[in-house]
């Protein structure tokens, strides 16, 4: 069973997104930072899809309290 999607309170930069995802989908985080940063060089919404992100994970001490976990 994969990890839930949360954003770790340890192992973080900025808000913990990209340590999150790296987490779920079984990466390093710094490999999913160099992959945000690549993605960020072609046209698209990444900032944006980044804070919505930022905005809607929640985070682990959260997520253990019994929020709800994407």
């Amino acid at each position: 069973m994969a990890a839930a999607l949360v954003r770790p309170s340890n192992n973080r930069v900025i808000a913990g997104v990209c340590a999150g995802l790296a987490r779920r989908f079984g990466m390093t985080p710094t490999t999913m930072r160099v992959l945000f940063v690549v993605s960020c060089l072609l046209p698209g919404p990444q900032f944006l899809v980044y804070l919505a992100l930022w905005i809607f994970l929640p985070s682990e001490e959260k997520a253990a309290t019994g929020a709800a976990a994407w």
